[in-house]
């Protein structure tokens, strides 16, 4: 291993450490009770509560799959999925996040089926379980994009095994999501988010240098067709490194695919649990400014990341990437910093605890609240089991080691996409949770029978659209998560106008939480 690798790994240890230091700090306040350890006490302030919810949310694809899509095809895909991410993060604190607080309180709900549950007052938690089983579906496969994420960033770094480090991030998530439960994970996030979006904009600047300035970079996305276009697309060539055939028009169809990225913000677990955990309502105001702000900034850097490091491969500073080797374009332009002395080295390290920042971000995010999902809504409401608040703690934990295992043979192929992984479970959690969220917090006429189909039809969606209809390509080729977002809205309002309205039990509270 060389003198710059170890540089790396160096900083890389020092802060997993770090990471694992606040775990334990948090310890005994997250293992008070069941609520500290899911909820945090509901004592979370602005910033961290912002930080947190981006962080949590900016997973791997942030630093790898954003830019190695920038530097396959150009601006305009990562360019419009962005800018539908930047307005659903803005609608979501806007519209969701102080109703959903308010609404979790009136109802006794600390997680997203406690939330759907006990809104509709139902008795044989049948929503619960639906959702439950979607949250550690969806969360294993966004899990494993994680580990992906971390066996790529270590096999291509270092030349470790690619399963072997999968397994090594792992162990490392588990250990301090099972010390510090949520506090010690929104600590964490609010830390990762700051070293994320300062570790994007020191690569973007060096990059820039290195590519020999920012002529030389928009010069070279000028000369391949489409490349540096929001309206049109660059073809890379399957057979031929660093060829591109005539550009495709980026027509009404692709841009509103890549927007509907935003309707996933309303149905996201781990972020909208960071809603429910603010200390007052009051502060969300501040937290939606913070969040705005670090999403636009680091989705910016992000994807002209990916503009600047195939201006970098083309004069020759970094290999030329193609395939799913794309994503691994920000750890080169790392390693490349790394030959320009000792500082340079070390910048190079923070930035590589960034990626893991980012990927670490998430997954204990993820891995919590499916935790939630199963101890709280499948083994006590669902089956009955009493368990004391150890006991559910004990079985949360238990929880976040089985997904762990599963997220790690999913992700066992070296080759898999992260932006693509990403992008399914995305699809998953904004089809059928997205609609029922607004819905419920927002419709007085929503009803039990209405939502349960709508949770139903978004999911089956889902896996119709992508795997039956998508690939037939031409006017089908919509991201699935726009047409599954589409068809649980109509199911559910079709379903909740059909059937009986909602006794005056339940509208009295909805009324409540609304004045």
């Amino acid at each position: 291993m060389s003198g710059a690798n170890l540089q790396h790994l160096l900083a890389m240890v020092l802060y997993m450490a770090a990471v694992v230091g606040i775990g334990i700090y948090f310890a005994g306040r997250a293992n008070k009770d069941a609520e500290s350890y899911f909820l945090g006490g509901r004592s979370l302030g602005p910033w961290v509560t912002a930080f947190s919810a981006e962080a949590s949310d900016m997973s791997g694809y942030l630093l790898m799959g954003l830019p190695g899509l920038a530097y396959w095809t150009g601006l305009a895909d990562a360019g419009w999925t962005c800018i539908g991410l930047a307005i659903g993060t803005y609608l979501n604190f806007l519209i969701v996040s102080k109703r959903l607080r308010r609404y979790s309180i009136a109802v006794d709900a600390f997680t997203l089926p406690d939330f759907f549950s006990n809104r509709f007052h139902e008795k044989k938690k049948i929503i619960m379980t639906i959702c439950s089983l979607i949250i550690i579906i969806f969360f294993s496969v966004y899990a494993a994009q994680c580990l992906s994420t971390c066996g790529k960033l270590f096999a291509n770094l270092f030349g470790f095994s690619y399963g072997g480090m999968m397994i090594v991030a792992a162990v490392f998530v588990l250990a301090y999501t099972f010390l510090g439960g949520y506090l010690a994970e929104s600590a964490s996030d609010f830390m990762q988010g700051v070293v994320m979006v300062t570790v994007l904009v020191l690569i973007l600047v060096l990059s820039v240098v290195s590519a020999g300035g920012l002529h030389t970079v928009i010069n070279n996305a000028k000369n391949i067709d489409g490349f540096f276009s929001m309206v049109r697309t660059a073809t890379p060539s399957t057979t031929e490194v660093n060829v591109f055939g005539a550009s495709k028009p980026y027509g009404v169809l692709s841009i509103a695919s890549c927007l509907a990225w935003g309707l996933g913000y309303f149905g996201m677990p781990h972020i909208l649990v960071r809603f429910m955990a603010i200390r007052h309502e009051d502060e969300l105001k501040l937290s939606r400014r913070i969040a705005s702000i670090w999403v636009v900034i680091s989705m910016a850097v992000a994807v002209f990341i990916g503009i600047v490091g195939h201006a970098v491969s083309n004069v020759g500073r970094i290999p030329m990437l193609e395939g799913s080797a794309t994503e691994t374009v920000i750890v080169r332009l790392s390693d490349l910093l790394s030959s320009y002395g000792l500082l340079p080295a070390i910048v190079a390290g923070c930035i590589l605890a960034g990626i893991l920042a980012a990927t670490m971000s998430t997954a204990d995010s993820q891995l919590l609240a499916a935790a939630s999902a199963f101890s709280e809504n499948v083994l006590q409401d669902v089956f009955g089991v009493k368990l004391t608040s150890k006991q559910n703690m004990l079985a949360a934990r238990l929880t976040v080691v089985v997904i762990a295992f599963i997220a790690i043979f999913l992700a066992a192929d070296p080759n898999s996409n992260v932006f693509k992984i990403v992008s399914f479970a995305w699809a998953g959690f904004g089809a059928t949770f997205g609609p029922a969220v607004l819905f419920a917090l927002f419709w007085r006429r929503s009803n039990r029978q209405g939502v349960l189909a709508g949770l139903v039809a978004g999911g089956l969606m889902i896996f119709a659209w992508k795997f039956c209809v998508r690939p037939l390509g031409g006017i089908w080729d919509i991201y699935e998560l726009m047409p599954a977002f589409i068809v649980n809205c109509i199911v559910l309002v079709v379903v909740s106008l059909a059937t009986p309205a909602p006794d005056k039990s339940i509208t009295d509270v909805f009324d409540k939480v609304r004045d």
